[in-house]
């Protein structure tokens, strides 16, 4: 049995889409994690990196959808 394995692009463009349908900016999920500043959502987006699970579970709440339904993997 192969384990699943997270694709961090295609995951950045499915946490993008759930920025976008809830018309929330970069900016707004900056100030809403609490970060200095928007690099570590760029770097999300661009699947150059993965948000913390504590992250993911804040973005979770924030978009109305289950971790799950922002993880894509293969």
């Amino acid at each position: 049995m192969e384990l699943p394995v997270i694709d961090p692009v295609a995951t950045g463009r499915r946490i993008n889409e759930l920025r976008t349908a809830n018309h929330l900016s970069v900016a707004d999920i900056k100030e809403y994690l609490g970060f200095a500043t928007t690099n570590a959502v760029y770097k999300w987006l661009k699947g150059e990196s993965m948000p913390t699970v504590d992250n993911l579970l804040a973005l979770s709440l924030l978009f109305r959808v289950s971790m799950n339904e922002m993880i894509v993997y293969h």
